[in-house]
């Protein structure tokens, strides 16, 4: 099983669940796995029972699988949940080449669901999660059974999309873990310092020398990386937007600096059988400021679809 952080200092995932308003009926903590795909060695957290319909989920740029813990928590007691740890992040392998291009993230989720022997699922991401979770339903139409893309687009904001690189180019090695719930705190004032401290555990770790740096790959912190300019991406992902046939739900965070509305409206349209909702209270990462309400969003989606 996984295990939490502790101290006086950290919140149970329980705790900060109930805090936030999260509905969940056990205290139920996902198992870790590990397995040898495409060349790499990938992580997952997997929650639920394996007899259940299976989610599998997509955090976004810098995060980890443990950026769904609330989502997963909730879900787990119906679903089989699979939150996956994308190359280069979390405690997935580094790609020695630095390849982390839109084309090997998505050979490796088809790699990882075909090593695991998942037939049919729903898929959900977020940000650079979303778009794979896009591009991948558009290229498996008959793996996909339902898609929720939660503020991804195939255009961006470039205030919103500018801001999460400055973010990403500052020093990334700091000498204590409170200096990283500090600058997190400064950049999304969303959530309460307990809250940030207890997820952000997961996403750094401690050096030798005693200081602290995030688990991603530092070569995506440089300036010359981008995931946003890709080249013909925008059009690939349009493309890809008119192909998915499956139910489909477009999930935006009302303060979104990163996916604007008519974006999100535009992208129902062109989808066969699209909803579009808007978390009130929550920017880019839906998912953490606003756990409560994005529950009650795709909790129904899910439900409906097995």
């Amino acid at each position: 099983m996984e295990t939490e952080p502790a101290g006086p200092n950290f919140l149970s995932l329980h705790d900060a669940a109930r805090l936030n308003g999260v509905k969940f009926t056990d205290e139920a903590l996902p198992r870790d796995g590990f397995i040898m795909s495409n060349g790499l060695r990938h992580h997952y957290v997997d929650w639920g029972d394996s007899d259940n319909p299976t989610v599998v989920l997509l955090h976004g740029f810098a995060q980890t699988c443990h950026s769904w813990d609330f989502t997963s928590l909730g879900l787990c007691d119906r679903f089989r949940v699979l939150a996956l740890d994308l190359r280069g992040h979390g405690d997935s392998q580094w790609a020695s080449d630095a390849d982390y291009s839109y084309n090997a993230i998505l050979e490796d989720l088809h790699c990882v669901v075909e090593t695991l022997g998942i037939r049919t699922f729903a898929l959900m991401g977020n940000s650079l999660g979303g778009r794979i979770a896009l591009l991948h339903a558009s290229e498996c139409p008959e793996l996909v059974k339902g898609l929720v893309i939660v503020d991804a687009a195939p255009e961006h904001l470039i205030v919103g999309s500018a801001r999460v690189r400055r973010f990403a180019e500052q020093v990334d090695m700091l000498c204590s873990l409170e200096d990283f719930v500090d600058r997190v705190c400064t950049y999304n004032n969303r959530r309460s310092t307990d809250q940030v401290r207890s997820s952000l555990i997961h996403n750094v770790k401690k050096l030798q020398n005693g200081k602290w740096t995030w688990k991603y790959d530092v070569k995506m912190r440089s300036s010359g990386f981008n995931y946003w300019q890709e080249p013909g991406l925008p059009d690939r992902l349009w493309q890809a937007v008119e192909k998915i046939q499956c139910p489909t739900l477009v999930v935006r965070g009302g303060s979104s600096n990163v996916v604007s509305a008519s974006v999100a409206e535009e992208m129902g349209r062109r989808m066969a059988d699209c909803r579009v909702a808007t978390v009130e209270n929550a920017g880019h990462l839906v998912v953490g400021d606003n756990p409560a309400e994005f529950q009650s969003v795709v909790e129904p989606f899910f439900n409906d679809l097995f």
